[in-house]
């Protein structure tokens, strides 16, 4: 993700002008909508980079300042037409559902006909990104094209395959071909240490969407047994979630032997000078959700504490010095409860982005649930000039609340009414819940 000021709010109106040859590498993608980019795709015969992203999303804040600049940015926004799309807009929204995005940041590579060249998800350090985005422009092929070579038996195809699945969170439908690709395909791949962690994580997506916990628990262990690097927070909170219906004594067999990976993961791989996995907030969370679990509050405390310190050091007095950091400031602030700390943190984060509705929105919505809905009434007002798309009728929910609290439905009602009006009819389930609010 870009920086706030260079976010387009794309929207399916939006003018459909061609591009067609004036669309150069160089020029402001901010003019484009992604159905211009892969139209003047096919009359430059140049990949599409689809940059997907959101204002909320603090892996999007660490991608813009840490990531994507330089002249090895530019050099990718020579080689393919570069169109950013958020996540919150109605026609970010339509291309996640169509290309099933689910993880954001996500960078998905289209060839000029529109197909799928390959993708990358999640917040990824310069060293690791850069080689894999050149190879996908370069070398990326259609997942129609890696099917075929798989089926003539080639490794690299069939873990490209199970890996391009994964990266749609599409375990059952990567399963399935799987077990369709003919049998000595099957019994020589397996073998192949990709392919076999490819297929426990496609296990494991798989009882998520089926609402397995005891699939989950099982895929969860295997995954985590495997050679998984950054992904490791994600499969411990998947394994966290499933293993709440047991008992204390069997949550604690089970969760005990993931305390010693996780520390080493924590303290080699991210919390480290160089680390290898940037996305610091979620290691930090699992590890603090992972002694809550076990009942070693103090662990519990020590990990927090210890980012906290951490954060505040990397930020010194200048809260705008590194977004992702200051975003996962707060984050640390309220997980540890720290509620002084919090709101004089969050006041500041709105002064210093006074053009995002996010801040001033989570600020107001954390006065609500204090049950302050007078001292939230201003926080979402603001955000409310600033908030488009599914988050207009998000911030609207909040302040229909608090207006409903202080007994002034009639305010509630036009606040839901102007919401609605502005967004279109784009997000029927955000308009659902926004109305069934007012009437509750």
């Amino acid at each position: 993700m870009q920086t706030a000021s260079r976010i387009i709010k794309t929207t399916l109106v939006a003018a459909l002008t061609l591009l067609g040859a004036s669309l150069h590498a160089g020029e402001s993608k901010e003019s484009t909508s992604i159905a211009d980019a892969i139209q003047a795709a096919g009359q430059q015969h140049r990949p599409v980079l689809i940059d997907f992203h959101a204002v909320w999303c603090y892996s999007c804040y660490y991608m813009a300042s840490h990531v994507l600049n330089g002249p090895a940015w530019d050099a990718v926004e020579h080689k393919a037409i570069v169109v950013e799309a958020d996540a919150d807009s109605p026609d970010g929204q339509a291309w996640m559902k169509k290309l099933k995005v689910s993880f954001l940041p996500s960078y998905v590579v289209l060839d000029e006909h529109g197909n799928e060249l390959g993708r990358i998800a999640a917040e990824q350090p310069r060293e690791k990104f850069y080689p894999q985005i050149n190879a996908i422009i370069a070398n990326g092929q259609s997942l129609d094209a890696l099917k075929a070579k798989a089926d003539s038996g080639s490794v690299d195809a069939v873990a490209g395959v199970l890996g391009a699945y994964k990266a749609r969170d599409e375990g059952e439908e990567g399963l399935r071909w799987f077990a369709a690709v003919p049998a000595h395909v099957r019994d020589a791949t397996r073998k192949d240490p990709r392919v076999a962690l490819a297929l426990s994580q496609l296990g494991l997506a798989k009882a998520q969407a089926a609402n397995d916990d005891q699939a989950v628990i099982a895929e969860a262990q295997r995954v985590l047994a495997g050679p998984i690097g950054c992904e490791r927070p994600y499969v411990l909170d998947s394994l966290l979630d499933a293993s709440k219906s047991l008992s204390a004594a069997q949550r604690t067999a089970l969760l005990a032997p993931q305390r010693q990976p996780l520390d080493h993961y924590l303290n080699a791989q991210v919390l480290s000078a160089n680390p290898a996995c940037v996305d610091q907030r979620s290691a930090v969370l699992a590890s603090a959700n992972l002694d809550a679990a076990l009942g070693d509050h103090a662990a519990e405390a020590d990990v927090l504490d210890r980012a906290i310190k951490l954060a505040g050091q990397g930020l010194g007095d200048d809260v705008t010095h590194d977004r992702n950091l200051a975003d996962n400031l707060r984050a640390y602030l309220a997980r540890a409860k720290r509620t002084d700390e919090l709101d004089a943190f969050q006041r500041k984060l709105i002064a210093a982005y006074p053009d995002d509705y996010v801040y001033s929105y989570r600020y107001g919505r954390s006065l609500l649930e204090a049950g302050k809905p007078e001292a939230a009434l201003p926080y979402l007002a603001q955000a409310a000039t600033k908030a488009y798309g599914a988050n207009r009728l998000a911030v609207a929910t909040q302040q229909v609340k608090a207006l409903k609290a202080l007994h002034r439905t009639d305010e509630a009602k036009k606040v839901a009414d102007e919401a609605v009006a502005d967004s279109g009819p784009w997000f029927p389930k955000q308009i659902d819940a926004l109305k069934a609010e007012v009437k509750s």
